[in-house]
């Protein structure tokens, strides 16, 4: 009698779960529309709490440090109001050396473009002669020279006659301009308030999952998510120093050997950098572009100085700074920017590592747990355990303490 129960209780769920399926294909449209509206609307939270976590990280410092001796009361406003100044001196810093910089060179691009134009006329002029095709190459710039004040002529026709739609497409970007900003400010407010109330917030969720969740279950929860944010802290603080130290490098390098645009590019180098393995070419090919258009021979000295730093950043660098603060061998890294990046672009490059990190190590310990278990049943059977065999119990042994020792440093007890 009960095996026709269970089995009418089975049959019962199972015919429920295809009817929902059923539903959610039918309805798959609405639903992904619920879903994109509902994500629309935590976003900025999301954000918020994203910003939180990274100005928690130099907060966190200053508190310990500047504002070791202060009292309680003041230490979190105080360290919160630092911490603001510092990100804002960085910002001010950046945009002061950059973009005067990039004016310039901007500037002296529209410049000398025209004078590149002179001098490729004068080039195929002088091998025209020989070759029919350069000729008529010639001719057509030729022809796109003398009638430039038709051209332009026409482009402001156009622009008349197209008015309307600039303005309507104008008040459309005016909209999303504002629905942009006003999400922004919502976020900053938002990680002010969870930087303010980050223990409160911490206790409040370690409460609710004690109240649902089994010990057991409590207890690998909160030691997820302690790794996660050791990963994500690692990385982020990791990832900072070495794009300081890179920027600094070709800034102290470039004025050595007098180069221009040292400081703008050394900044852009090392802002870019931010972005794992990546981001330096991108700063290396706009600043080589600028070197090209004052000297070539520049621009070919600048390649080679690019990479002999990069590979003294690659290898010496990048491997005590990240390397070792996420714990992550250097192919699962190209892994995770990639797959990050084709999902989910820049952001997915940041996320995906430490993500990859902390499965990578939750892994490795269920892995060794394992072998070490397997390892333990063939001792108590009288088996052989060869060398190999021996050194496996070891790492899984040492790996268990190390784990153990993070559990009972990161994860407080179960509330009661």
């Amino acid at each position: 009698m009960e095996q026709e129960k269970d089995k009418i209780k089975k049959i019962r769920n199972l015919m429920l779960f295809a009817a929902l399926l059923v539903l959610a294909l039918i309805y798959s449209k609405q639903i992904f529309g619920g879903i994109k509206l509902a994500m629309g609307i935590v976003m900025p939270f999301l954000i918020g709490g994203a910003i939180a976590f990274v100005l928690n990280i130099p907060m966190k410092l200053i508190e310990k440090t500047i504002l070791k001796k202060c009292k309680p009361k003041l230490k979190r406003p105080v360290g919160m109001i630092l911490t603001l100044l510092l990100v804002l001196c960085l910002l001010a810093l950046l945009s002061v050396s950059v973009i005067p910089q990039l004016a310039l060179t901007i500037t002296e691009v529209v410049r000398q473009v025209p004078m590149f134009l002179d001098r490729l006329m004068v080039q195929l002029q002088s091998l025209d002669g020989g070759y029919p095709i350069i000729q008529n190459q010639t001719d057509i710039l030729a022809e796109i020279e003398k009638n430039w004040d038709t051209i332009v002529g026409s482009i402001g026709g156009f622009l008349k006659s197209g008015v309307g739609n600039v303005v309507n497409s104008t008040i459309g970007f005016a909209g999303s301009v504002i629905s942009g900003v006003t999400s922004v400010v919502i976020s900053f407010i938002f990680s002010l308030y969870v930087l303010a109330g980050k223990e409160r917030l911490g206790d409040q969720g370690k409460r609710i999952l004690s109240a649902y969740l089994p010990k057991k279950a409590y207890d690998r929860v909160l030691y997820v998510c302690s790794l996660l944010y050791k990963n994500f802290s690692n990385f982020i603080t990791g990832q900072c120093t070495e794009a300081v130290i890179l920027g600094l490098m070709f800034i102290i390098t470039m004025t050595i050997c007098r180069m221009p645009y040292a400081v703008m590019i050394g900044i852009l180098i090392g802002f870019t950098a931010l972005l794992p393995i990546v981001g330096a070419f991108i700063g290396c090919a706009v600043g080589a572009f600028l070197l090209l258009l004052q000297n070539p021979m520049q621009a070919v000295w600048f390649l080679i100085l690019f990479l002999v730093l990069q590979q003294i950043e690659g290898n010496l660098i990048y491997p005590k700074v990240v390397g070792s603060s996420v714990g992550l061998p250097a192919i699962w890294v190209l892994v995770a920017v990639s797959v990050g990046g084709s999902l989910f672009g820049v952001a997915g490059m940041l996320v995906f590592i430490p993500l990859l990190s902390t499965g990578y190590t939750l892994l490795r310990e269920n892995v060794n747990r394992r072998n070490q278990n397997r390892m333990a049943k063939q001792g108590k059977n009288g088996e052989d355990i060869d060398g190999s065999s021996r050194s496996v119990i070891e790492a899984a042994e040492k790996t268990e303490t190390e784990r153990m020792d993070g559990a009972k440093d990161n994860v407080p007890q179960k509330t009661k």
